[in-house]
């Protein structure tokens, strides 16, 4: 059963312009720094992974004013190249409340935009009324 859809699109030339050496550290995961770091276009990995993390905030109903950080929320990329999410912290307990049990993600890019979707996955429970 599907609790929660976030969706977020960055601008890729505004966001590169903000960029900095400090944001990056503010927002992003040593492994995601590393990973993003190697790219031959950097900035579009970094907002792709900023995209996700908007997205899962907007998929819990929560963001930094409810206690979420950035760095509560790791996009990684496995082996087998799927992209995976990791939450800790305030994301983690938001998530739990929520019954997630399974959170998803895809994430594309073009020269000009990037964009991440998120869907969050609860384990079937008893069918509840459409409000």
């Amino acid at each position: 059963m599907i609790v929660g859809v976030g969706i977020d699109i960055v601008d890729l030339e505004d966001f590169r312009a903000r960029l900095t050496d400090d944001l990056i550290r503010e927002l992003f995961l040593p492994d995601e720094i590393s990973y993003s770091s190697s790219r031959a276009r950097p900035w579009e990995s970094y907002a792709a992974r900023f995209a996700a993390k908007e997205a899962v905030m907007k998929a819990l109903g929560a963001g930094l004013s409810q206690g979420l950080s950035w760095k509560d929320v790791e996009v990684r990329r496995e082996e087998s190249g799927e992209l995976e999410l990791r939450m800790t912290g305030t994301a983690l307990a938001r998530a739990r409340e929520r019954g997630v049990s399974s959170a998803r993600l895809s994430v594309a890019h073009s020269r000009r935009s990037a964009v991440a979707v998120v869907v969050l996955e609860a384990e079937s429970g008893p069918a509840r009324e459409a409000p």
